[in-house]
């Protein structure tokens, strides 16, 4: 999977935020797991890019909220 941009996720309906949500917190679950066994360095990257891809998809759900 690749990371989000902020105006993707402008342009996604609430039920594709959602979906892309639960899709990106099991790829971040998979990553952890090859890192826990002793995955290589190049997953750094992915892991980071996942980490923040969710962070922006959380903090653009947040401000629809107010």
């Amino acid at each position: 999977m690749t990371h989000l941009k902020s105006r993707e996720i402008d342009n996604m309906s609430d039920e594709a935020r959602q979906s892309r949500l639960i899709e990106l917190r099991e790829e971040m679950l998979q990553l952890r797991a090859q890192q826990a066994l002793g995955g290589s360095s190049s997953n750094l990257g992915a892991y980071k890019s996942t980490r923040r891809s969710i962070a922006r998809l959380l903090t653009k759900m947040n401000e629809k909220k107010e």
